[in-house]
């Protein structure tokens, strides 16, 4: 009889942020698929995440989902301890949610929201931060941090984006510094950038949304899993030897 082939995540604990939905959903699914166990983070979709622990364990693997507000950084060890309580130890970390507001207001609008852009620095870089910092006391040697960018992160490229696009290069940075910081260990920390997806958070307006796709290479908004298969790779043990790099998944936004 043909001896069954070990998927390359079995043994392993992923958390993944952001998960009840969109690029965060496909990433868990596609984790779980591949043998691992998965906690994931959602904000306000319990119907949402409640189906992606069902899909979860229909193939097999653990998950939990875990009510979590990113922009609250105090909660960010908390969430760590329940991941490890729940599931026994934490490998993987993909630091996936992120908001985006005030899309298409420049710097000097009047009329511009600032406490929404607060709370959207608040989410996408210190929170980021404050989980990575707590994952990385717990983390297994030669686990693997990946962090969710844009294009936007290297290129601005359009007016009424510089809060956003702060967000997003601040983490990288940060990521490559997580890199340096965590190799001894055998941890590697790589960003990918994703692009333009399918997604009910992701709703610029209708011009902007236009300019963004005609800036890409490939003219057209990407599938979650194509975006997944990006982050799901730099997690396998295929991508071992990499690290502090950025994984363009973005349709050419950069070329």
């Amino acid at each position: 009889m043909r001896k069954q082939q070990k998927k390359p995540f079995t043994g392993k604990v992923a958390l993944v942020t952001g998960g009840s939905r969109g690029l965060g959903a496909a990433t868990v699914r596609m984790l779980a698929k591949q043998g691992a166990d998965v906690a994931f983070t959602y904000h306000s979709s319990r119907g949402l995440a409640d189906t992606v622990v069902e899909d979860v364990r229909t193939k097999g693997s653990k998950a939990v989902a875990l009510r979590s507000d990113q922009a609250d950084t105090g909660g960010a060890t908390v969430l760590i301890d329940e991941v490890v309580a729940y599931l026994g130890g934490l490998d993987i970390l993909v630091n996936n949610a992120a908001i985006s507001v005030e899309q298409g207001r420049t710097v000097d609008d009047p009329d511009a929201d600032t406490a929404a852009q607060d709370r959207m620095h608040a989410t996408n870089y210190l929170g980021v931060i404050a989980l990575t910092r707590a994952a990385a006391k717990v983390m297994r040697n030669n686990g693997r941090i990946i962090s969710i960018s844009s294009g936007l992160g290297t290129l601005v490229g359009l007016p009424g984006l510089a809060d956003y696009s702060a967000t997003k290069s601040g983490i990288e940075r940060y990521t490559a510094g997580a890199a340096r910081d965590l190799g001894p260990r055998g941890i590697t920390a790589n960003v990918v950038q994703a692009g333009l997806m399918e997604s009910p958070t992701m709703k610029p307006p209708p011009e902007v949304l236009e300019a963004m796709v005609s800036s890409l290479s490939l003219k057209r908004v990407a599938d979650p899993d194509e975006i997944a298969a990006a982050v799901v790779f730099l997690a396998s043990p295929a991508a071992s030897y990499i690290t502090g790099v950025k994984l363009d998944a973005n349709g050419g936004y950069n070329a």
